[in-house]
Protein backbone atom coordinates (compact mmCIF):
# COMPACT_ATOMS: atom_id res chain seq x y z
CA UNK A 1 0.00 0.00 0.00
CA UNK A 2 2.87 2.26 0.62
CA UNK A 3 3.82 2.18 -2.90
CA UNK A 4 0.08 3.11 -4.34
CA UNK A 5 0.42 6.24 -1.69
CA UNK A 6 3.44 7.32 -2.84
CA UNK A 7 2.52 7.07 -6.09
CA UNK A 8 -0.75 9.18 -5.74
CA UNK A 9 1.26 11.78 -3.69
CA UNK A 10 3.77 12.13 -6.97
CA UNK A 11 1.01 12.79 -9.48
CA UNK A 12 -0.53 15.15 -7.42
CA UNK A 13 2.66 17.10 -7.07
CA UNK A 14 2.83 16.42 -10.71
CA UNK A 15 -0.69 18.01 -11.31
CA UNK A 16 0.06 21.02 -9.05
CA UNK A 17 2.74 21.43 -10.91
CA UNK A 18 1.37 21.38 -14.32
CA UNK A 19 -1.13 23.90 -13.38
CA UNK A 20 1.56 26.34 -11.97
CA UNK A 21 3.16 25.88 -14.85
CA UNK A 22 0.08 26.67 -17.13
CA UNK A 23 -0.94 29.74 -14.54
CA UNK A 24 2.48 30.95 -14.95
CA UNK A 25 2.54 30.32 -19.08
CA UNK A 26 -0.86 32.44 -19.20
CA UNK A 27 0.73 35.44 -17.01
CA UNK A 28 3.61 35.74 -19.69
CA UNK A 29 1.00 35.12 -22.43
CA UNK A 30 -1.38 38.21 -21.23
CA UNK A 31 1.66 40.32 -20.42
CA UNK A 32 2.82 40.02 -24.13
CA UNK A 33 -0.72 41.24 -25.09
CA UNK A 34 -0.28 44.23 -22.86
CA UNK A 35 2.95 44.82 -23.66
CA UNK A 36 1.59 44.94 -27.58
CA UNK A 37 -1.55 47.72 -26.25
CA UNK A 38 1.29 49.77 -25.33
CA UNK A 39 3.23 49.88 -28.25
CA UNK A 40 0.17 50.08 -30.68
CA UNK A 41 -1.20 52.85 -28.79
CA UNK A 42 2.32 54.68 -30.04
CA UNK A 43 1.89 53.35 -33.67
CA UNK A 44 -1.98 54.71 -33.71
CA UNK A 45 0.06 58.41 -32.39
CA UNK A 46 2.76 58.06 -35.29
CA UNK A 47 -0.27 58.17 -37.92
CA UNK A 48 -2.48 60.29 -36.64
CA UNK A 49 -3.30 63.49 -38.36
CA UNK A 50 -0.77 66.62 -37.65
CA UNK A 51 -3.83 68.83 -36.66
CA UNK A 52 -4.57 66.72 -33.62
CA UNK A 53 -1.16 66.08 -32.07
CA UNK A 54 1.53 68.27 -30.39
CA UNK A 55 5.37 67.95 -31.28
CA UNK A 56 6.85 64.76 -33.32
CA UNK A 57 4.62 61.92 -34.23
CA UNK A 58 7.29 59.84 -33.18
CA UNK A 59 7.61 61.05 -29.96
CA UNK A 60 5.48 59.14 -27.86
CA UNK A 61 6.27 55.52 -29.62
CA UNK A 62 10.24 56.25 -28.33
CA UNK A 63 8.81 57.30 -24.87
CA UNK A 64 6.68 53.82 -24.74
CA UNK A 65 9.99 51.78 -26.04
CA UNK A 66 12.20 53.16 -23.42
CA UNK A 67 9.91 52.14 -20.87
CA UNK A 68 8.74 48.70 -22.69
CA UNK A 69 12.52 47.42 -22.87
CA UNK A 70 12.65 46.87 -19.56
CA UNK A 71 9.49 45.10 -19.39
CA UNK A 72 10.14 42.68 -22.23
CA UNK A 73 13.42 41.56 -20.44
CA UNK A 74 11.84 40.87 -17.36
CA UNK A 75 8.79 38.64 -18.94
CA UNK A 76 11.35 37.26 -21.60
CA UNK A 77 14.33 36.32 -19.36
CA UNK A 78 15.03 35.22 -15.27
CA UNK A 79 15.35 38.81 -14.53
CA UNK A 80 12.70 39.59 -11.84
CA UNK A 81 11.74 43.14 -11.68
CA UNK A 82 10.21 44.56 -8.17
CA UNK A 83 6.44 44.89 -8.30
CA UNK A 84 6.70 48.57 -7.95
CA UNK A 85 8.95 48.90 -10.93
CA UNK A 86 6.75 46.97 -13.07
CA UNK A 87 3.67 48.97 -12.44
CA UNK A 88 5.59 52.30 -12.59
CA UNK A 89 6.95 51.31 -15.82
CA UNK A 90 3.29 50.59 -16.84
CA UNK A 91 1.89 53.61 -15.48
CA UNK A 92 3.94 56.13 -17.04
CA UNK A 93 3.87 55.58 -20.60
CA UNK A 94 0.43 54.91 -19.66
CA UNK A 95 -0.48 58.37 -18.16
CA UNK A 96 1.47 59.94 -21.29
CA UNK A 97 -0.36 58.45 -23.12
CA UNK A 98 -3.78 59.12 -22.11
CA UNK A 99 -2.13 62.98 -22.13
CA UNK A 100 -1.86 62.79 -25.46
CA UNK A 101 -5.61 61.01 -26.11
CA UNK A 102 -6.92 63.80 -24.47
CA UNK A 103 -4.91 66.71 -26.42
CA UNK A 104 -6.17 64.71 -29.51
CA UNK A 105 -9.30 64.96 -28.72
CA UNK A 106 -9.09 68.19 -27.87
CA UNK A 107 -6.92 69.49 -30.97
CA UNK A 108 -9.69 67.31 -32.71
CA UNK A 109 -12.46 69.67 -31.59
CA UNK A 110 -10.69 72.89 -32.32
CA UNK A 111 -9.68 72.13 -35.75
CA UNK A 112 -13.24 70.78 -36.54
CA UNK A 113 -14.91 74.12 -37.78
CA UNK A 114 -11.46 74.64 -40.36
CA UNK A 115 -11.45 71.34 -41.61
CA UNK A 116 -13.68 70.43 -44.71
CA UNK A 117 -12.29 67.77 -45.99
CA UNK A 118 -14.73 64.79 -44.99
CA UNK A 119 -11.91 61.96 -45.53
CA UNK A 120 -9.11 63.50 -43.17
CA UNK A 121 -12.36 64.12 -40.25
CA UNK A 122 -13.13 60.46 -40.35
CA UNK A 123 -9.22 59.20 -40.48
CA UNK A 124 -9.09 61.42 -37.18
CA UNK A 125 -12.00 60.19 -35.32
CA UNK A 126 -11.77 56.61 -36.28
CA UNK A 127 -7.70 56.81 -35.08
CA UNK A 128 -8.72 58.71 -32.04
CA UNK A 129 -11.48 56.48 -31.18
CA UNK A 130 -9.27 53.44 -31.75
CA UNK A 131 -6.62 55.20 -29.30
CA UNK A 132 -9.40 55.46 -26.75
CA UNK A 133 -10.29 52.01 -26.53
CA UNK A 134 -6.63 50.65 -26.47
CA UNK A 135 -5.70 53.23 -23.65
CA UNK A 136 -8.83 52.11 -21.40
CA UNK A 137 -7.65 48.41 -21.87
CA UNK A 138 -4.36 49.14 -20.94
CA UNK A 139 -6.20 51.31 -17.69
CA UNK A 140 -8.94 48.04 -16.83
CA UNK A 141 -5.71 45.59 -17.04
CA UNK A 142 -4.00 47.71 -14.83
CA UNK A 143 -5.84 49.15 -12.38
CA UNK A 144 -8.17 46.05 -11.70
CA UNK A 145 -7.14 44.46 -8.37
CA UNK A 146 -4.39 46.08 -8.05
CA UNK A 147 -2.61 44.88 -11.60
CA UNK A 148 -2.49 41.55 -12.88
CA UNK A 149 0.40 40.51 -10.55
CA UNK A 150 -1.68 41.14 -7.69
CA UNK A 151 -4.23 39.62 -9.27
CA UNK A 152 -2.70 36.16 -9.66
CA UNK A 153 -2.03 36.46 -6.51
CA UNK A 154 -5.29 36.94 -4.82
CA UNK A 155 -6.69 33.96 -7.16
CA UNK A 156 -8.47 36.55 -9.56
CA UNK A 157 -11.36 37.20 -7.51
CA UNK A 158 -13.37 40.10 -8.60
CA UNK A 159 -12.21 43.44 -7.36
CA UNK A 160 -12.34 46.50 -9.41
CA UNK A 161 -14.89 45.01 -12.57
CA UNK A 162 -17.03 41.95 -12.31
CA UNK A 163 -17.08 39.57 -15.05
CA UNK A 164 -20.08 37.40 -15.39
CA UNK A 165 -17.41 33.99 -14.84
CA UNK A 166 -16.70 35.81 -11.70
CA UNK A 167 -20.08 36.64 -10.77
CA UNK A 168 -21.26 32.45 -11.48
CA UNK A 169 -18.52 31.74 -9.06
CA UNK A 170 -16.43 30.05 -11.62
CA UNK A 171 -12.15 29.78 -10.85
CA UNK A 172 -11.54 32.05 -14.51
CA UNK A 173 -8.77 34.20 -15.26
CA UNK A 174 -9.43 36.96 -17.14
CA UNK A 175 -6.66 38.26 -20.05
CA UNK A 176 -6.07 41.54 -21.57
CA UNK A 177 -8.37 40.17 -24.41
CA UNK A 178 -11.40 40.51 -21.95
CA UNK A 179 -10.47 44.31 -20.49
CA UNK A 180 -9.92 44.99 -24.29
CA UNK A 181 -13.59 44.11 -24.70
CA UNK A 182 -14.46 45.99 -21.82
CA UNK A 183 -13.17 48.96 -23.53
CA UNK A 184 -14.47 48.34 -26.83
CA UNK A 185 -18.24 47.73 -25.27
CA UNK A 186 -17.78 51.06 -23.11
CA UNK A 187 -16.70 53.25 -26.34
CA UNK A 188 -19.79 51.67 -28.49
CA UNK A 189 -22.30 51.58 -26.05
CA UNK A 190 -21.45 53.87 -23.49
CA UNK A 191 -21.91 51.70 -20.70
CA UNK A 192 -20.59 48.36 -19.63
CA UNK A 193 -22.18 45.54 -21.63
CA UNK A 194 -21.44 42.26 -18.87
CA UNK A 195 -18.94 43.04 -16.88
CA UNK A 196 -19.43 45.78 -14.44
CA UNK A 197 -17.53 48.47 -12.49
CA UNK A 198 -17.27 47.45 -8.65
CA UNK A 199 -15.37 50.30 -7.22
CA UNK A 200 -15.17 54.55 -7.60
CA UNK A 201 -11.92 54.38 -9.54
CA UNK A 202 -13.23 51.60 -12.31
CA UNK A 203 -16.57 54.19 -12.64
CA UNK A 204 -14.55 57.41 -13.04
CA UNK A 205 -12.60 55.38 -15.96
CA UNK A 206 -15.26 54.20 -17.41
CA UNK A 207 -17.37 57.65 -17.41
CA UNK A 208 -14.29 59.19 -18.77
CA UNK A 209 -13.95 56.56 -21.53
CA UNK A 210 -17.52 57.09 -22.31
CA UNK A 211 -17.34 61.33 -22.62
CA UNK A 212 -14.19 60.82 -24.88
CA UNK A 213 -15.92 58.42 -27.26
CA UNK A 214 -18.86 60.19 -27.28
CA UNK A 215 -17.15 63.34 -27.88
CA UNK A 216 -15.07 62.06 -30.86
CA UNK A 217 -18.27 60.60 -32.32
CA UNK A 218 -20.79 63.55 -31.68
CA UNK A 219 -19.08 66.06 -32.75
CA UNK A 220 -17.98 63.98 -36.37
CA UNK A 221 -21.57 63.37 -36.70
CA UNK A 222 -22.61 67.08 -36.17
CA UNK A 223 -20.02 67.99 -38.61
CA UNK A 224 -21.12 65.74 -41.06
CA UNK A 225 -24.63 66.54 -41.08
CA UNK A 226 -23.20 70.68 -41.43
CA UNK A 227 -20.88 69.58 -44.19
CA UNK A 228 -23.86 67.90 -46.20
CA UNK A 229 -26.19 70.80 -45.17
Amino acid sequence: MKPVKKTQQDRSAHVMHDADSNDAEEEVVTSVAALIGILLTGLLYLVLPPDVIIGPNWLLLVVEVVFVVPLVIDVMTAWDLPHTARRMLVLVPLGVSTLALVVGVALFILTLPTDTHATNLLRAAALLWTFNILVFALWYWEVDGGGPWKRHLSGHRATDFLFPQQAAGEHWVPHFLDYLFLAFTGATALSPAETYPLTRLAKVLMMLEAVLSLTVAGILIARAVNLLG
